[in-house]
């Protein structure tokens, strides 16, 4: 019930990979240099090493001692934001609008001593692929790396992922089975009207005017169409209309973000988004276009693939220490895509501590190297424990 002393051993190694990862940020698909240095690394630890897929991403395969043909995957993001970094750390972002603000060096990192770890003692009867994947950040890179071939290539019985999480203490982690996180849409509705003098409306048909009628109707979708139990998001984040206060313009704008923890809202909201607007239209006799662009699915945790997350990681740090039911969370993860392929489960690995406020996706936020060898116990563990010598 501790972190591996092995993995402790090489603890300030892993921190030094982390370190040059963050200082070096590369964005979604342009992974070549975070990408080299993971080939690099495997290549060292004599760890089977397939790169190219989804342009950056990198494959691991590594078997260990036994006959049996079971194979997990284990699998980390690459990739940086675009934000400029303001933690004036020694090793702070060298490239201006780049930064790791969301913990992908902290994950390709734990991984790394994960697989270092593994190569050295294989201690487990079956094969693992670590999948390092480019372009999380919107780039979608778990689907791209998959319709490229990934489980085609490298099949597996069952898949796991990790992320740092903010809000909770460094040395917890947390964890819940079936919707975890979020579905991500978005969509982008154009009103065409009929502009002319801001003096003279009855001469024009005002999209502006229809525009804040629209905004309002679509509230009523979460508020009065989903159900209560099953939450969602539908967020507003642009509406974009006029030139000059003196003329009304000829077209309106609203841009959204859509989120739902179940499919079936999810397509809910889809097909109310479409009747609204469709409705809207017929009633002022405009154009109105919906252009809706389907992103990131709920990610689903498997129950019994749940069930060995919250086993092992209560094996490193306690039972006390995992938290089963965490809360959902409206955000989104492209590891959603490799979930809808194969069982298993996705775990948060806590972070947060007196030198660790920042939330993700902030300019001061900056991974905990406290937790390195945590998440490599655990990534450890959970190899040992699915795929057991002897068994």
């Amino acid at each position: 019930m501790a972190v591996y002393n092995r993995i402790a051993e090489f603890h300030n190694d892993m921190t030094d990979w982390r370190h040059d990862i963050h200082a070096h940020p590369e964005l979604c698909f342009e992974e070549v240099r975070t990408s080299a240095i993971v080939v690099e690394k495997l290549q060292e630890w004599g760890i089977e090493t397939y790169a190219g897929l989804a342009k950056t991403g990198v494959v691991g395969v590594l078997k260990g001692q036994g006959s049996s043909k079971k194979v997990i995957a284990l699998r980390a993001d690459m990739d940086a934001l675009p934000m400029q970094e303001h933690t004036n750390l020694p090793y702070q972002s060298v490239i201006d609008g780049k930064m790791h603000a969301c913990g992908h060096d902290g994950h390709v990192a734990m991984l790394l001593g994960a697989a270092r770890y593994l190569a050295e003692t294989r201690n487990f009867d079956g094969t693992i692929h670590f999948i390092f994947q480019p372009a999380e950040e919107g780039g979608g890179g778990a689907k791209v790396m998959m319709d490229e071939g990934l489980f085609d290539k490298f099949p597996c019985d069952s898949v796991y992922g990790m992320h740092t999480e903010s809000t909770l203490p460094a040395g917890k982690f947390g964890i819940k089975s079936n919707a975890f996180y979020a579905s991500c849409d978005t969509a982008t509705i154009t009103i065409k009207g009929t502009g002319g003098h801001a003096a003279m409306p009855h001469q024009c048909v005002d999209p502006i005017a229809i525009g804040v009628q629209l905004h309002t109707a679509l509230q009523t979708i979460v508020s009065r169409n989903a159900n209560p139990l099953s939450p969602a998001v539908l967020s507003i984040t642009k509406f974009n209309a006029g030139t000059a206060d003196n003329v009304i313009p000829n077209f309106a704008e609203l841009v959204m973000s859509i989120r739902a923890l179940s499919r079936e809202t999810r397509a809910m909201i889809r097909n109310r988004v479409h009747e609204i607007s469709e409705g809207l239209a017929k009633t002022h006799g405009v154009d109105i276009t919906v252009e809706y662009n389907d992103g990131y699915p709920v990610m689903v945790n498997d129950p019994d693939h749940t069930e060995i997350a919250v086993a092992t990681a209560a094996h490193i740090v306690g039972k006390q220490n995992v938290d089963g039911d965490f809360p959902q969370s409206m955000g989104s993860e492209d590891f959603a895509y490799m979930l809808e392929e194969k069982p298993g489960a996705y775990i948060v690995i806590g972070q947060q501590d007196d030198g660790h406020m920042a939330y993700e996706h902030n300019q001061d936020f900056n991974f905990n190297d406290k937790v390195l060898a945590t998440g490599a116990s655990y990534w450890a563990a959970l190899v040992e424990k699915t795929l057991p010598r002897n068994s």
